[in-house]
């Protein structure tokens, strides 16, 4: 029987910016706003597992993220009660609720959806954050198992597991290399030692979270360290932090006396906080920082962005890492939430001809690829982007599950074909890549001039 290639379709990522928004009210305004109540989880509460809470994504409501839940659906069951809506067409998670309020004490975690989608919060009323909202990635797990990262990231690349499955690289559009061993993920900034390239923008649009770190080649069987994950957090009201928001890379491992032994560690996620007013403490902490320890290859710098009318420091600043892009929103200033229809768009239309799914999950389990083509050791990839220059440079990313480093080829003059000059000027970028027997993750970068 003739062996077969799977190809799996995670997603396409464009870069792009924004101005800073001023000059409409600061309104949050969207259907359903409120459906999943208040959010004000409490030490003794069920579910409550030595001070931490964990949101399962996986029982987020499929569908559109902006649905007014009506009476009949409220009557029969239907509604959201705080699980959620999974949204595939903005890639994320969105809780819309009435107000937030995490005590001290108190550490709120994530188990991923499937999609690996990130959070958005959206708030009619204040938050207060002076516990901990965490979507850190994983530290390295043994081989085959890949670490998992906060919603909103990717995972670390797999470690050694045996003479003909070698580590794979990291997953991600930064994901660490794996040659002679793993090195570190990039997001913000490429880290020491690693050649991982930088992605995403300062707006946070669109929101996405930190990339895994390379697994070792060749002996202690570890994978990477996963990304940190991406989270939004918007309120027309006052946000309040004395708390900590954290979307740190998880750790690669190490073997002190063997540099050969050690895997990267993942990148730094996102953290958005659009509010009216922002109260900060100095107790509070935002992070997304990239992995590190010692002997270890360190991850890359994740983003955070604030946007906001006012600010009181009265009780103390803010201990940020990295440096965030900070925005002064204007009174009346409407903020925006996802990325304008007349943006910047880039899509996969096919691998090896086969078209993949409107919602790809790259899950490498029993659920099966996203797309399956024949065996071969290169194939077709079709990007089409949607109001971007044709002076752009666009990169098809391919990493395989096992047994190789991850390669990233950009599309030649000759493969751009303009198929519709607009408005919107649409465009079709036509490369070949190569590839390896068994799963691997393609994704494309689309970097603007």
């Amino acid at each position: 029987m003739t062996r077969r290639v799977l190809m799996t379709a995670v997603w396409a990522f464009c870069v792009w910016g924004l101005a800073p928004t001023t000059g409409a009210a600061l309104s949050i305004a969207y259907a359903g706003a409120g459906t999943d109540g208040a959010f004000t989880p409490a030490l003794d509460d069920p579910g409550v597992e030595a001070g931490v809470l964990t949101i399962d994504l996986r029982n987020a409501l499929t569908g559109d993220w902006n649905h007014a839940v009506t009476a009949p659906e409220l009557a029969a069951g239907n509604a959201v009660y705080g699980r959620g809506v999974y949204d595939a067409a903005k890639w994320a998670v969105v809780f819309k609720y009435t107000s937030i309020n995490i005590p001290a004490g108190l550490t709120v975690e994530f188990t991923n959806h499937a999609s690996r989608a990130p959070v958005v919060w959206l708030v009619t009323g204040d938050v207060t954050i002076d516990g901990t909202v965490t979507l850190t990635g994983a530290d390295h797990v043994a081989t085959p198992d890949l670490s998992e990262p906060g919603p909103g990231g990717f995972r670390g690349g797999m470690g050694y597991h045996g003479p003909n499955s070698a580590g794979s690289a990291g997953f991600g559009p930064g994901g660490g290399r794996r040659v002679d061993r793993g090195y570190g993920a990039a997001h913000s900034n490429t880290p020491t030692d690693s050649t991982a390239p930088t992605y995403g923008n300062p707006s946070l649009l669109p929101l996405a979270g930190g990339s895994g770190g390379g697994g070792d080649q060749d002996s202690i069987g570890r994978s990477g360290g996963a990304g940190g994950g991406a989270l939004l957090i918007a309120t027309a009201g006052t946000l309040t932090l004395s708390g900590t928001i954290a979307a740190n890379g998880g750790v690669g491992s190490s073997d002190r006396y063997t540099a050969g032994n050690r895997t990267g560690s993942g990148s730094g996620g996102g953290i958005r906080l659009v509010c009216s007013s922002l109260t900060t403490s100095s107790t509070g902490k935002i992070e997304a920082r990239g992995g590190f320890a010692d002997y270890v290859y360190p991850g890359g710098l994740g983003r955070v962005r604030i946007e906001r009318i006012s600010v009181d420091e009265a009780a103390g600043s803010l201990d940020i890492t990295p440096t965030p892009s900070v925005v002064a929103l204007a009174e009346a200033a409407t903020p925006l939430l996802w990325p304008p229809t007349d943006g910047p768009k880039v899509e996969v239309i096919s691998i090896g001809g086969e078209a993949p799914p409107a919602d790809p999950r790259a899950s490498f389990g029993a659920t099966g690829p996203d797309v399956s083509i024949a065996e071969n050791t290169t194939t077709v990839v079709v990007v089409e982007t949607t109001n971007v220059e044709e002076a752009s440079s666009v990169y098809v990313r391919v990493a395989a599950r096992a047994n190789a480093n991850y390669t990233r080829t950009l599309v030649p003059p000759e493969g751009k074909e303009v198929t519709s000059v607009g408005p919107p000027l649409v465009i079709r970028w036509t490369v070949t890549v190569p590839v390896a027997v068994g799963h691997s993750a393609v994704q494309v970068q689309v970097i603007r001039p």
